[in-house]
């Protein structure tokens, strides 16, 4: 296993060398035994840096760089001749011209939302330029390499140094640095190619080291969508088939609910890794067998958990997580309408698991995302009053009561003509409260006529007001999504070991959740202890 020493007096270093660890790195403070360092300090070390200039790989990040200018020979070392600091602001983080695999999945125009730049007033010769920012009208250098020195001239502040961004730029700055190849690309197959497929299969094609190999699907009509987006892909009609292909290393279990366990287990067995659709399963048993089957092979398992990346629930979090509404003691999250639901597996119990496991796939593991704490019981109840040619509830409420007395609630309901907010969430500093937005698109028919596509509340993110103590009310900015955040951290887990946000242990998580609130409609609305 690969050393890393951390040599920092920082405190907030710390999450780094987690993040490090995660990567499958051997993280200390042993100097001697590193196969390379990571210095992040204000204190300078001529010895560190004479080891540095002897060969050691070594990334010099932060303050380091500033802290460390005036040691002789320095700026000879690094390659660059360091300028003035700037002031915290948000910075945007872009390839460089000598980028290479550095720049492989990283956005366009990454941000740090509040972090400082040391302006480079040269860049010396035989220095690759990995990354810069803007600085009024100059492109700056923020991270170069020279021979086994490189910096990364980031990291002055606690959200910066917490930010999973950052951590990301300095293990492939690292990866550089000891010239470790990432592993080949993988081909993706998918089983099952219906409404979420042309998402994963433009999101595969956009992202380097996936590509999409096989596809299977029993209706022709799918298949030929397939090869519309990706003409060079195969295409079965039997899974086994598709399990089968040596092209194939990782599977997307894109089935119904209520067959996800045993393709995943499946696709496990012909040695894939897979990433599931949500929800995860049905039940814990389910999940657990997923996980253990997934550990023993050694492969990756992943659910879909696409919406935590929904640019409203990442505006709510950034808030939650900045301290807004102070302690969270009262969550409630709502989502449905008046009106007849789809005729399709979504609204049949025994293949969806119910109403709770289609909508509350997302917005139970939204909850669950911002609460980490231990719940103690779960507690719901279904009505099955208007919609009788359906079977799943036409109305469900389910309450999670957390061990320290905090409580979620989450509805779903097809008989709401009053829509309750989305999101309605109470702290000790203050409210949050996410408004749906009832939007539509205005243009003209092919005769010239007034034509307008009426959007489902559900398709536009939703509008965040901030209450404060005082009764003043903050509408809280809502920028837009990252592209494909999910392909981007699959790849990077798959080719450089990276670990993901996602974990299966999370989405098992919301599969108890929802397997005790299952058990608590039966018996009346009883609260009910999560399984396992």
């Amino acid at each position: 296993m690969t050393r890393i020493a951390l040599v920092t007096d920082l405190s907030d270093g710390l999450a780094l060398a987690d993040h490090l660890r995660g990567c499958g790195l051997a993280v200390d403070d042993d100097v001697a035994h590193a196969d390379a360092l990571v210095v992040l300090s204000q204190r300078p070390d001529p010895a560190l840096l004479a080891q540095a200039e002897a060969g050691r790989p070594s990334l010099f990040a932060g303050p380091s760089v500033h802290a460390w200018r005036d040691l002789d020979g320095v700026q000879e070392s690094l390659g660059i001749l360091p300028g003035r600091l700037t002031p915290v602001h948000e910075v945007r983080v872009r390839p460089g011209p000598d980028a290479g695999r550095v720049a492989d999945r990283l956005p366009d125009d990454l941000s740090l939302a509040a972090d400082r730049v040391l302006t480079v007033d040269k860049v010396l010769d035989h220095t690759a330029v990995l990354l810069t920012a803007n600085v009024g009208l100059a492109e700056q250098a923020v991270a170069t390499c020279r021979g086994a020195i490189a910096t990364l001239t980031l990291g002055w502040t606690p959200q910066t140094l917490a930010d999973p961004a950052y951590h990301r730029l300095v293990h492939r700055i690292l990866r550089r640095l000891l010239t470790t190849p990432d592993r080949p690309p993988v081909g993706v197959g998918m089983l099952g190619f219906g409404a979420i497929g042309l998402e994963h299969s433009t999101a595969i094609g956009a992202v380097t080291g996936l590509h999409l190999a096989a596809v299977c699907d029993p209706k022709p009509l799918r298949l030929e969508a397939a090869r519309s987006v990706t003409p060079e892909v195969a295409t079965y009609t039997r899974a086994q088939d598709l399990l089968s292909d040596p092209a194939v290393g990782l599977v997307i279990v894109s089935t119904p609910p209520d067959s996800h366990a045993e393709w995943t287990l499946r696709a496990l067995e012909a040695g894939k890794s897979v990433v599931v659709e949500k929800p995860f399963c049905i039940t814990v048993a389910e999940a657990d067998a997923q996980i253990e089957a997934a550990a023993d092979r050694g492969l990756t398992l992943a659910v879909y958990q696409n919406r935590r990346w929904d640019p409203d629930f990442l505006a709510l979090k950034r808030a939650w997580r900045a301290g807004l509404l102070g302690e969270v003691f009262h969550y409630e999250s709502f989502v449905g309408g008046y009106g007849h639901p789809c005729n399709y597996w979504h609204s049949h119990e025994p293949v969806s698991g119910g109403a709770i496991y289609d909508w509350g796939s997302h917005y139970l593991d939204w909850a669950l995302d911002l609460l980490p704490q231990e719940v103690e019981w779960v507690s719901a109840t279904a009505h099955k009053r208007v919609w009788h040619d359906v079977t799943n509830a036409d109305h469900t409420r389910l309450l999670m009561h957390f061990t320290d007395g905090v409580e979620a609630e989450f509805t779903h309901s097809d008989l709401a003509a009053a829509a309750k907010p989305k999101w309605y969430v109470l702290g000790t500093r203050g409210a949050l409260v996410g408004s749906w937005r009832h939007e539509r698109v205005v243009g003209r028919d092919v005769v010239g006529n007034l034509a307008e596509d009426v959007l489902a509340p559900g398709d536009s993110p939703a509008r965040l007001d901030l209450y404060a103590a005082d009764g003043s009310v903050t509408r809280l900015a809502v920028p837009p999504g990252p592209r494909h955040p999910f392909h981007e951290e699959l790849a990077d887990h798959l080719l450089t070991g990276a670990p993901m946000s996602l974990t299966p242990l999370g989405s098992r998580r919301t599969v108890a959740v929802m397997e005790a609130a299952a058990l608590s409609v039966r018996d009346g609305g009883r609260p009910k202890p999560l399984s396992g």
